[in-house]
């Protein structure tokens, strides 16, 4: 009997061991990915951000209002967002990850402004700061011994009603709900990144025990996608406050 259940622990431990390695791997291919969309995301707003001719192709290179054009360039990325979480199941991972691509390079040609808006040294300030603020969140959610959950509804909530605010100021244009939109923006975005990690951490451990590696194959595109879109929000918000403009 107390060598069956050695046996049994033994098994036990050699396969937590399995998944802690498969876990690294996982999170690895899930930052991987998204710096490879944030490469492509930098490369194409510049490219587009300092090239007049392209710009003014969804701007008014004056008042940076957009153009019809542009209004599609906007709000481009977020019906693929949608489109992709409704057709991920039917997709194989490698579709998944050229859809990432994709969207990574639709959301540079819908930021490609800033370049124009703020100087080149504000923006790479602020991407710095974001990068050191990302990484601290990020690693607080992947070993905090915490239950984010809870909070995780809590900020969905908020990301509704700041989505709602922001349509809403599209037509009035405030600097001060712009001001609050900022605020409220850094502090949700900062809040998901810790729920957003440790969320896609407890949900390999859960399906790498039922061995669903299709699963697995395409959610690490899904995961790289979630702290995509935390960073991202996270950097332009804080560019409101730390961007020089031109």
């Amino acid at each position: 009997m107390a060598q069956y259940q050695s046996t049994r622990a033994g098994v036990a431990g050699a396969r937590g061991a399995q998944i802690d390695a498969g876990l690294r791997a996982h999170m690895n291919k899930v930052y991987g990915l998204m710096s490879v969309g944030m490469l492509l995301t930098a490369g194409v707003a510049w490219a587009v951000g300092t090239t007049p001719a392209l710009l003014s192709l969804f701007r008014n290179p004056e008042t940076l209002q957009p153009n019809l054009l542009g209004w599609v360039a906007m709000f481009a990325p977020l019906i693929v967002v949608f489109a992709f979480g409704a057709m991920i199941n039917r997709m194989s991972a490698a579709a998944a990850q050229l859809v990432f691509y994709g969207f990574a390079a639709l959301m540079g040609l819908s930021i490609s402004w800033i370049f124009v808006a703020f100087t080149g040294i504000s923006i790479a300030q602020t991407f710095l700061v974001t990068s050191i603020s990302f990484a601290g969140l990020s690693l607080y959610g992947y070993t905090t011994k915490r239950d984010l959950s809870g909070l995780g509804t809590f900020l969905m909530m908020g990301l509704i009603g700041l989505i709602v605010a922001m349509i809403i100021n599209l037509f009035l244009q405030s600097a001060a709900i712009m001001f609050a939109i900022s605020v409220i923006g850094v502090l949700i975005f900062a809040g998901l990144t810790a729920y957003d990690t440790q969320s896609i951490k407890s949900e390999y451990v859960a399906h790498a025990q039922h061995n669903d590696q299709e699963w697995l194959d395409k959610s690490a595109t899904m995961g790289a996608l979630r702290l995509y879109l935390d960073f991202i929000n996270m950097f332009m918000f804080l560019l409101q406050f730390m961007g020089a403009r031109e």
